[in-house]
């Protein structure tokens, strides 16, 4: 009778000291959840926290700019939008019409400020005994004298040859007008001999041009009787 009612009391004692295990570990796992818990919420507040102050800090920036762009906008008052115009470059590999035009035109003035000088009617007294020569009003006329003596060598040739009157006019012209540009202080103009037409224009329109200093009978090697030297007044000289 002893034996079976000790049996009894062994199990009841197994079972209490599983159970209080278990409890504690519960209570263990309880603890740590719960302390979890807190940490995930303490870092949730100090990310609230953290997000409020930056958006607090943002505010009198913001603020600030309202007011500068307020004070702009007071100081210029109102205004007129612009119309920007969207305008298209396209390449090409040769010149349009209106360019090509232009061009002509730039040069058809250009030889014509040169041609305005000259007339077929305008007869000046130049000396007909010996070599033909001429000297401005108001240039040494030892210029021509340098001319002769070939001390000037010439910077630009025209030569006539194979011309007619108004070709060669256009020509000589032309060759004016490009002293200026190509800084030609003396030119040869070769009119030849033939039937004595351009030899006798050609002096009768260097002389109506203002920018003819003087001009001589070309020396040998220039030409001699069939050429002009001639010599040319330089707007600028330096550029």
């Amino acid at each position: 009778m002893k034996n079976k009612a000790a049996k009894p009391t062994a199990k009841t004692a197994l079972n209490t000291s599983f159970k209080s295990a278990l409890q504690v570990e519960m209570g263990a796992l309880k603890a740590e959840i719960k302390s979890n818990l807190a940490t995930k919420t303490l870092n949730k507040d100090s990310l609230t926290d953290a997000n409020n102050t930056t958006q607090n800090s943002q505010l009198p920036i913001k603020e600030a700019l309202v007011d500068e762009k307020q004070l702009f906008m007071d100081a210029i008052g109102q205004v007129k939008p612009i119309t920007n115009d969207t305008v298209r470059l396209t390449k090409s590999g040769h010149k349009s019409n209106t360019s090509l035009k232009n061009d002509q035109a730039d040069n058809k003035a250009n030889r014509a400020i040169a041609q305005f000088h000259f007339s077929d009617e305008f007869e000046p007294d130049l000396n007909k005994q010996g070599p033909m020569k001429y000297v401005r009003e108001g240039v040494d006329s030892f210029e021509v004298k340098n001319l002769r003596r070939g001390h000037y060598r010439p910077d630009l040739i025209l030569d006539l040859h194979g011309l007619d009157q108004h070709q060669a006019k256009k020509e000589l012209a032309a060759l004016l007008f490009a002293c200026q540009k190509e800084h030609a202080q003396c030119i040869c103009v070769v009119h030849g001999i033939g039937s004595h037409i351009l030899k006798n224009k050609v002096p009768h329109w260097l002389v109506q041009h203002p920018d003819v200093m003087a001009f001589h009978q070309a020396p040998l090697e220039w030409g001699g009787n069939g050429a002009i030297l001639a010599l040319i007044e330089l707007k600028d000289k330096f550029n």
